[in-house]
């Protein structure tokens, strides 16, 4: 049976998101607020792949020593790794169609002093059709890549390009496509788990119940295991736009984002193209609606904007006022 039309499937998908929501504007709220500014990025990252890859083997654990190996955890592990694995292989073949992607000598100019630099081999760069954008993206199959759309192109002043591009490579430098790709399994692990031990309980008189209060933990746990996924995505996010700081200043790096916002808060019908593609986790820009308008003139008015915390947590990027202050923090 697809799993799409598994009602167990879908109720346990409902729990794990009206979970979320409930960290989102609780929980999470408070212990952002509680630590905020106590560690350096470096560390923050540290502590919380730390604290991921421990709350992952402990569930893995629990489970083995409570049901032992009724349900085939390997299989599920296999299963769960060929699935991310080939999107992985074949995502930078569906962006190159999706996007029409096409090779472009000026841009891959500017890539080449940029990535120059930054220390690291010039990806190859591409031209996208999409609103105001830009992402890196590619495997050992394809090689990398960093695209700019062709609308980001016409927006922003050639600094400004350059420190969206520094971002970019950032991401490849930093290899956040395999980090990513790794920490993106984990949760993927434990809920399919849970969710096979939930059925498994169905057919097993003797320990059915012991089989279900397990596999419903794991589920809850697995959503608890993708929210600090998607914290550690935006502490990436801040150490990509520190490499964008890096390779131009501060103040190109904080006029690229603050003008790519203005666009969508100028042109909110393209919000939801962001919104809804396959793709936004590689956004420079992801849909958050969080602020008012940003004018450049008055981006220091913008930097101290509060953010709404459920959007700040379910979002797979920071929002524009955090990453602004941010890159007022960087020390060069």
């Amino acid at each position: 049976m697809l799993l799409i039309f598994d009602p167990i499937y879908i109720a346990l998908a409902m729990l794990g998101y009206v979970l979320m929501l409930l960290l989102a504007s609780t929980i999470a709220p408070k212990v952002a607020s509680k630590f905020s500014g106590r560690f350096s990025l470096y560390t923050s990252m540290v502590i919380l792949a730390f604290l991921i890859i421990a709350i992952f083997s402990a569930t893995i654990y629990l489970i083995l020593s409570v049901i032992g190996f009724t349900v085939n955890i390997l299989s599920l592990v296999v299963f769960v790794l060929i699935l991310n694995v080939m999107t992985y292989l074949l995502s930078p073949y569906i962006i190159n169609l999706s996007f029409s992607a096409r090779r472009d000598y000026e841009l891959q100019a500017i890539v080449n002093d940029v990535a120059y630099r930054l220390g690291v081999k010039p990806p190859k760069a591409v031209v996208v059709s999409s609103p105001p954008n830009a992402f890196a993206y590619g495997n050992f199959l394809t090689g990398k890549y960093v695209a700019v759309s062709d609308t980001l192109l016409r927006l922003l002043r050639k600094d400004e390009l350059e420190a969206v591009i520094g971002h970019e490579i950032g991401h490849h430098k930093h290899k956040d496509n395999l980090v990513m790709l790794f920490f993106g399994l984990l949760p993927s692990i434990i809920f399919y788990l849970g969710y096979a031990l939930i059925h498994a309980s169905m057919r097993d008189d003797r320990r059915g119940t012991q089989l279900a209060i397990v596999g419903i933990v794991a589920v809850v746990i697995s959503f608890v295991v993708q929210i600090l996924v998607l914290a550690f995505s935006r502490l990436r996010e801040y150490y990509a736009d520190f490499e964008g700081v890096i390779a131009t200043n501060k103040d190109a790096m904080q006029r690229s984002l603050a003008k790519i916002h203005l666009f969508y808060e100028r042109y909110p019908s393209f919000m939801h193209e962001i919104a809804d593609s396959k793709f936004r986790t590689l956004f420079i820009y992801a849909f958050v609606n969080a602020v008012a308008n940003p004018i450049v003139s008055e981006i220091e008015r913008l930097k101290r904007m509060r953010v709404s915390p459920i959007q700040e947590i379910l979002s797979t990027h920071p929002p524009i006022p955090k990453r602004l202050r941010f890159i007022d923090s960087i020390e060069i």
